[in-house]
């Protein structure tokens, strides 16, 4: 499905763009077609918005790879995880995804995840740093996804934070 929305935005982005916003539902679109087209044209599309909502996930993928410059821009992580009692340590099952496409998989222990995650957020420090000394601007909604996403870093960090505490106050082998 991708694909074939992928060649609609390569042969006709008008039509590829009418339809990735109309699938995200914004009022602002809908309010934009009525003032240019009238209401019968919005209700028309909001019709197609409500019959194929299975399209939306292919379609903000997509709009996404074309407004960003991304391919398969990551919009989930699929996780779980498992316990090695021979090693005593816990194992972390982790796979990327893109809509309903998994872009690879990978598997550590909490150590090791963190080292990966340790890797990105030094990445995404560097190209901070990077656009700063070049004097880029970051647009306001990229800035306002990345607090958003620093705030839920430092939550989550703060839990990890107490679990490390609370397993150096019990000793190795209690039960």
């Amino acid at each position: 499905m991708r694909e074939r929305v992928r060649d609609l935005a390569a042969t006709n982005q008008h039509v590829f763009y009418a339809v990735a916003l109309n699938l995200t539902g914004s009022k602002q679109f809908y309010g934009d077609v009525e003032a240019q087209l009238g209401v019968e044209a919005a209700d028309v599309l909001r019709d197609v918005g409500d019959t194929y909502p299975a399209l939306a996930e292919a379609f903000g993928v997509v709009r996404t790879e074309q407004t960003r410059d991304r391919h398969n821009p990551v919009t989930e992580l699929a996780a779980t995880t498992t316990y090695v009692p021979e090693g005593e340590v816990p194992a972390v099952r982790y796979a990327p995804e893109s809509g309903d496409v998994e872009l690879f998989t990978g598997k550590g222990s909490p150590e090791e995840v963190l080292q990966f995650a340790s890797y990105l957020v030094q990445a995404t420090t560097d190209s901070l740093d990077s656009a700063m000394e070049r004097d880029y601007s970051v647009n306001t909604e990229e800035l306002s996804a990345l607090i958003d996403r620093q705030e839920e870093l430092e939550s989550e960090l703060n839990t990890l934070r107490d679990q490390i505490d609370e397993l150096r106050r019990k000793p190795v082998g209690s039960e």
